[in-house]
């Protein structure tokens, strides 16, 4: 049955932005935004167990160190809460210390709340740490 001249074939309805085919251009595009995400998702993941496995791996160490600085990091997320117009929002703390050791190097470690609230620049002591892991401080009693 032959189309009239008023009538569009559904091709060239379909085609949109110059000429290519929008539903092409998705099914192209959104496949590598997934793999993409899920390749960052998984190599945060790896990165994040290396760094785990190296710290089980690393000796134990007891070392002179002094509390040269401090630093928080705090983070925001927003979460909605399905309802459309309510929202929920967190907060989220890291802390920080920085050490020196008796060769002059300096190594920032990830200590809890609890810690960072004990220690204070200037603090001397023995540092226990296991590759970047923060096992403790004890500071010497200074009179």
């Amino acid at each position: 049955m032959p189309l009239s001249p008023y009538t569009k074939h559904f091709s060239e309805v379909n085609m949109g932005f110059g000429g290519c085919n929008s539903f092409a251009i998705i099914e192209t595009v959104f496949p590598i935004i997934f793999i993409l995400f899920f390749g960052i998702v998984v190599f945060i993941a790896v990165k994040g167990i290396a760094q785990w496995n190296r710290n089980n791996h690393s000796p134990r160490l007891t070392v002179p160190a002094a509390v040269v600085s401090k630093r928080t990091n705090v983070s925001s997320h927003m979460h909605n809460t399905g309802s459309g117009a309510m929202h929920h929002t967190s907060h989220s703390t890291s802390y920080y210390v920085t050490f020196e050791v008796e060769s002059g190097d300096r190594m920032e470690l990830h200590v809890d709340g609890r810690e960072f609230g004990m220690l204070a620049e200037g603090d001397i002591g023995m540092l226990t740490f296991q590759g970047t892991r923060y096992l403790g401080f004890e500071r010497e009693k200074q009179y």
